[in-house]
């Protein structure tokens, strides 16, 4: 599978666990469940959490020391469809009552094609049923505000969400949203009890720059890192530690719910291996204190076009490699322990590493990297691959940086 057909496979976090859960399957991992007594031996398996996070490990056959992490995310900035969205217009129009989830460049969602996807709970005999749907066709626009009638446009706007961001669905009112969704699911209207649904960009992946160097894509933060360590863990051979792939969602609001990198997720697999393998509490803090974890999530890049955004002395590029991400208020991990391990790491297999640090006057981000790890207490670095315009509907970054991630994980994960 390649990047651009992982992307387009997964239009938000519920189907970017479902394809990663069918390559996994592929590969000969078992699935588990978090209800069920696990029966671990070496092998390989994976859980999902919420249907939107998911962790897969591979237990090597000898005595392990550790874990070997990589820690991502399944989610990106978009707009949520609120209950009961149909919102009449006259006599004329339907449009769609929706709302902000994360922080996104707004004005990326104009005038693009979009269409919304997601899963629906259905009543079934045994219970509740969980369905992903994928309205797949051009569905909504949220149409600009033509310049003749806003002269101040291009001068800076503050944008009205309920007011200006909702998208035109249809001018047919008997048509509602969750007769199409219905449809896609292939189950009755009447037996959809909820449903959580999002709109995306239908724009497909691209590579673009006259010698192609570069991609155009939706969801690039973070989808390029999550693929990037789904293929090196794949292709690793783990001998010492338990190689652990880790994908958490809600990072874009703050990872503070069941399933996101705040949550008992992540130790409850370690502390469950541990068990399993009849580590001692000492056992598991010295386990520990050998693991290693890495937290990717895409890193800003050098811009054509605002150079002063960039720190002075540090100016990661498109196609320059992996890039190491410092904050001295510890809004990332990394410090000279985690960075020296990582730079020996990528040194070994010819990966080209760049360096990010916000400049002293602008506050940048944060990640999911600080958060896991005061859950569960190891070395850790945070990483990303050099893209422009984070948290717009459409994302740049360089082609070639996805194979420096592949490669580092697959040493990684052999490590």
């Amino acid at each position: 599978m390649e990047l651009f057909d992982f992307i387009e496979k997964s239009p938000n976090a519920y189907f970017a666990v479902d394809t990663m859960a069918q390559e996994l399957k592929k590969a000969g991992y078992e699935r588990l469940n978090e209800k069920d007594s696990w029966k671990l031996k070496a092998g390989k398996y994976f859980v999902t959490r919420d249907d939107s996070s998911l962790i897969a490990f591979c237990i090597p056959k000898k005595n392990f020391k550790g874990f070997h992490i990589i820690a991502s995310h399944s989610d990106s900035p978009a707009f949520k469809v609120k209950p009961n969205p149909e919102m009449k217009v006259g006599e004329a129009y339907v449009k769609l009552n929706v709302e902000k989830y994360g922080g996104m460049i707004v004005s990326s969602w104009f005038d693009r094609v979009l269409s919304v996807a997601g899963r629906v709970l259905v009543d079934a005999k045994d219970g509740v049923e969980s369905k992903l749907v994928n309205i797949d066709k051009d569905l909504l626009m949220i149409p600009s505000l033509a310049i003749h009638m806003d002269r101040t446009a291009n001068e800076g706007h503050k944008y009205e969400i309920q007011k200006e961001l909702l998208p035109l669905y249809t001018s047919d009112e008997k048509k509602s949203l969750l007769s199409l969704v219905a449809k896609e699911a292939k189950v009755k209207e009447k037996d959809i009890l909820d449903a959580d649904l999002f709109l995306y960009n239908r724009q497909t992946p691209t590579h673009f720059g006259a010698n192609k160097e570069f991609i155009g894509s939706p969801r690039l933060d973070d989808l390029q890192c999550v693929y990037g360590s789904l293929e090196g863990f794949l292709a690793a051979k783990p001998t010492d530690y338990v190689a652990v792939h880790a994908v958490f969602n809600n990072e874009e609001v703050g990872s503070e719910t069941k399933q996101g990198a705040a949550s008992s997720f992540l130790s409850d697999v370690i502390d469950r291996i541990c068990e399993k393998f009849e580590f001692t509490k000492e056992d598991r803090v010295k386990a520990l204190s050998d693991s290693f974890m890495i937290s990717a999530d895409n890193a800003h890049a050098l811009h054509p076009n605002y150079t002063e955004k960039t720190d002075p002395t540090n100016k990661p590029v498109l196609n320059g490699g992996i890039v190491i991400k410092y904050n001295a208020n510890q809004r990332y991990t990394t410090d000279a322990v985690s960075s020296a391990t990582l730079r020996k790491l990528c040194k070994k297999v010819d990966v080209p590493v760049q360096v990010y640090v916000n400049p002293s006057d602008i506050p940048g981000g944060s990640t999911l990297g600080s958060i896991a790890t005061a859950r569960v207490s190891m070395n850790t670095v945070d990483i990303g691959l050099p893209q422009l315009a984070m948290h717009s509907s459409y994302e740049t970054a360089g082609a070639k940086d996805t194979e420096y991630m592949i490669r580092m994980a697959k040493e990684f994960f052999n490590e």
